[in-house]
């Protein structure tokens, strides 16, 4: 048997998962595979021994510390198996010449599908009655139109695109808070952007879809909660640091917002979060699955090994990282 040319270390947890064909793309390129056996992300204290020797890591959000990148003393690129980055020191990785990638647009369309089912699970209020039929009630459980109602976009690139076009589809007015404008896709859309504290106060639903680079603090904070609509939908399908979770869960409690739906968390799982509270029926939860479809996950599969394999070999991924 050949010896392999290179080893690629595996610490994302769904990689192959949906599909045996990445994995077996990477082997019939000449790869040792080693895969996560602890069916969790790396720590960094773990990836110090585990990287020594390895030339590639196919990450999900194992903790890619300028320490660890420092130590991986063979390591030649990172293939990030999705599209956040926020667990890689990318500073570290320029210094060693350590080619990142990503694989954006490959779960668009299945995050912009859950950002709609969690709005429409909150306004119709799907949870509680499935809960209240299940328990061997039938009670009448009044929801809300999407029809005619406003959404406020923040940040319209690939998913939020994605959401504008489905809620469009329901007969939503959308506007849209971005730093970087798509004036394109707006025009072509009927989409208007504002300032953000006018998108807030005006938007019956918001739905976040930005990064957290740069932010030191949450992009939504107590201040920015007391401005939405009264009555207001809050959905989150990009970072759980967008949010302040104390902060909504009292908007929740106190009835200033009508409902929330959440995919993702400050911390995760969200352990003795507020938003745990069972008093709480109008807000939607789910673990970090947006993403988690079996065609996203093929598609980002695919992606993930060429970029891998296109940068061992040293030429350029489909995406690299800047």
């Amino acid at each position: 048997m050949a010896t392999p040319t290179w080893r690629v270390l595996i610490g994302s947890r769904s990689f192959g998962k949906a599909s045996p064909e990445p994995v077996a793309r990477l082997e019939a390129a000449g790869c040792e595979v080693v895969p996560n056996t602890i069916g969790r992300a790396y720590r960094a204290a773990e990836l110090r021994d585990l990287l020594v020797g390895v030339d590639a890591i196919v990450t999900g959000t194992d903790e890619l510390t300028a320490e660890v990148i420092a130590g991986a003393d063979k390591l030649r690129t990172i293939a990030k198996h999705g599209v956040g980055i926020e667990t890689i020191d990318l500073a570290a990785a320029r210094a060693r010449g350590i080619v990142v990638s990503a694989t954006p647009g490959a779960i668009s369309d299945s995050v912009a599908d859950l950002t709609l089912a969690l709005l429409l699970a909150v306004a119709r209020r799907i949870v509680p009655a499935h809960a209240s039929v299940v328990a061997g009630g039938w009670g009448n459980f009044v929801g809300t139109e999407l029809r005619g109602r406003t959404l406020g976009i923040v940040g319209l690139g690939r998913i939020g695109q994605g959401v504008c076009l489905r809620a469009q589809a329901f007969g939503m007015t959308v506007v849209a808070h971005d730093p970087y404008p798509n004036e394109a896709f707006a025009a072509a859309h009927g989409v208007a952007f504002l300032p953000l504290p006018e998108l807030l106060a005006n938007s019956d639903a918001v739905s976040l879809h930005a990064g957290i680079s740069g932010l030191e603090r949450p992009l939504l904070g107590a201040a920015e909660i007391t401005t939405m609509r009264r009555g207001a939908f809050l959905v989150n399908t990009a970072r759980g640091n967008l949010v302040d979770e104390a902060a909504l869960a009292v908007a929740l409690r106190d009835g200033r917002l009508g409902g929330a739906g959440l995919d993702v968390f400050a911390a995760e799982p969200p352990l003795g979060s507020p938003l745990l509270d069972p008093g709480l029926e109008n807000v939607v939860l789910a673990p970090h699955i947006a993403g988690q479809t079996t065609d996203g996950l093929v598609r980002m599969g695919e992606m993930t090994a060429e970029n891998c394999l296109l940068a061992l070999r040293g030429e350029p991924p489909l995406y690299r990282v800047p």
